[in-house]
């Protein structure tokens, strides 16, 4: 995720103030390429990707290029299973077959990546994952809405599991998993750890898997998805999210998120981006009717 320190947001703040309207061309230098590591194994069967890419200027929309000659290999380092990544179709794969899957609750895992620069590894743990109960909702006219959009609210059910300070991933979908809606970082029941170890999901919480700009429709479907998350993938998250939201007059310079792989050449000043992280993960979906 290269993001290019520059000088926009401060000439847009002060346009904001004025009643020029000269066009004003800032030249933006295109910075470093990075490497981009995109790896997250969940306890989900079947095929498990990895994409690897190439950095782009912030100001530049072309698609990411993609990184086709890495060797990953994945290692379960619990039980000692090892799982070679191969290249196809833009991404790494590893298919451990039907009804399979390579994520286990409590192991710890290893990414290795190969690339022409150097080899880099991170290591994450796979937490466990409480169920969602149930999916409910609400329909509100342009009148009951606080945002003013007409349409079906929904939220998400369901209790943290006791015993330990657990970080969840909450992300719902409309339709299919293509489209993504919303996310949310609980830390076990609310937002913060050590205040609701054992609770319900606050209502905050709950509710934000609806956008309320755009609220679902009639026969839509809304799909839920709670991942497990350990404290520091949980970390990235939250600051990756807050570079994604990241704007108005106030906004913060953009910057790199860091990353957890780390160059095993200690001759070598390569760096990458990117993230390894580990899910297990529960599904639940419901469609709107009236």
């Amino acid at each position: 995720m290269q993001k290019i320190i520059n000088t926009l947001a401060i000439i847009f703040a002060a346009a904001a103030f004025t009643a020029c309207e000269d066009v004003i061309d800032v030249e933006v230098p295109e910075g470093k390429t990075f490497t981009v590591v995109d790896a997250w194994i969940t306890n989900s069967p079947g095929r498990q990707d990895i994409r690897i890419t190439q950095s782009m200027p912030y100001t530049n929309q072309a698609p990411a290029p993609i990184v086709s000659d890495a060797v990953v290999t994945l290692t379960d380092m619990t039980s000692g299973q090892v799982y070679p990544f191969t290249f196809s179709n833009g991404k790494y794969s590893y298919d451990p077959g039907a009804g399979a899957t390579i994520g286990v609750v409590s192991h710890v895992y290893k990414l290795r990546v190969e690339l022409k620069e150097s080899t880099f590894e991170a290591i994450d743990t796979l937490k466990r994952v409480p169920m969602i109960d149930s999916i409910t909702y609400e329909f509100k006219t342009e009148e009951e809405a606080a945002s003013g959009k007409e349409g079906f609210y929904a939220r998400w059910h369901g209790r943290d599991l006791a015993g330990a300070t657990d970080y969840y991933w909450v992300r719902s979908y409309r339709n299919s998993t293509d489209h993504r809606e919303a996310d949310a970082f609980p830390i076990d029941g609310s937002f913060e750890a050590d205040v609701a170890d054992g609770s319900v999901f606050i209502y905050p919480l709950s509710e934000a898997i609806t956008r309320e700009d755009k609220p679902f429709l009639e026969n839509e479907k809304v799909i839920v998805r709670l991942a497990s998350v350990t404290k520091p993938s949980h970390t990235f998250l939250d600051m990756v999210d807050e570079q994604l939201s990241n704007g108005g007059l106030f906004a913060k310079i953009l910057e790199n998120v860091p990353t957890n792989l780390k160059n095993v050449n200690t001759a070598s000043n390569a760096k990458v981006l990117g993230w390894f992280g580990t899910s297990a993960v529960q599904f639940k979906e419901r469609v709107m009717h009236k």
